[in-house]
């Protein structure tokens, strides 16, 4: 195959955290987290429109004109066809999105004074079992979104609502997001292949009782329409004053 010069992404490794934030925006398969970091596949995968160009926080991902491969529309679609069968067989991969770890939580009791501030021996514990929790920088194929219970928050209710911890948080994966403030095109990819890849058991939305947030609902619903499964979806509205909404 005679290569041609083309338009082409090329990746600067040294700034890829590994977040996958790109993975899904490529259609065609071209990109995949291999030892935490973003590769090329081939270069006859990647069309070179550049439809994964903004989705990740690190800028590691360029669109360049270099010599390569053309691209071949058969071969990405024998690609395409491989990846949907190794999804279906393989189990989830390692966490890799910003530094993704699983947290197990301690009592805080006895915590000696910081900042300035005596702490609260008496304080409950935290329910948080993983990170990062923030949806632009969570992997949709992250080990703790496997088979689990999920909750889908708005930014404020932790500050609105205080017993999150106990009452929502407790037992489920988290994820956040502010439909206002934040890209939702973005979002709405993500929760479609949060949705179609973990087998999840329910999903709980917790939101605002203000205008804005009642979008991420939509989002929500929407995704999961267009991700065709069927998982159980609890919504709940929390006021302003810290209340549970009917």
């Amino acid at each position: 195959m005679s290569k041609v010069v083309r338009k082409i992404i090329t990746i600067d490794e040294s700034k890829c955290d590994g977040c996958g934030l790109c993975i899904p925006s490529c259609e065609e398969g071209a990109l995949q987290i291999v030892d935490g970091k973003a590769k090329l596949v081939k270069d006859i995968y990647c069309d070179g429109l550049g439809n994964c160009l903004g989705e990740f926080p690190q800028d590691a991902i360029k669109l360049i004109e270099r010599e390569a491969d053309p691209f071949d529309e058969k071969a990405v679609e024998e690609h395409l066809e491989r990846l949907e069968k190794n999804q279906q067989k393989q189990p989830a991969p390692e966490m890799v999105s910003c530094g993704a770890r699983e947290i197990r939580n301690t009592s805080s009791s006895g915590t000696p004074k910081q900042g300035g501030m005596e702490a609260n021996t008496t304080a409950p514990e935290a329910e948080l079992g993983h990170w990062p929790i923030q949806l632009h920088l969570v992997n949709p194929e992250a080990r703790f979104l496997q088979n689990q219970d999920l909750l889908i928050a708005a930014d404020c209710v932790p500050f609105a609502y205080a017993d999150f911890h106990k009452q929502f948080l407790a037992g489920r994966a988290l994820v956040i997001g502010c439909p206002k403030l934040d890209d939702v095109d973005t979002y709405h990819s993500k929760l479609v292949e949060v949705f179609k890849r973990n087998n999840l058991k329910s999903i709980t939305l917790v939101h605002m009782e203000v205008g804005c947030c009642f979008g991420l609902s939509r989002l929500v619903r929407s995704a999961l329409q267009e991700a065709g499964v069927h998982i159980s979806l609890e919504e709940i509205v929390v006021g302003v004053d810290g209340s549970i909404k009917e």
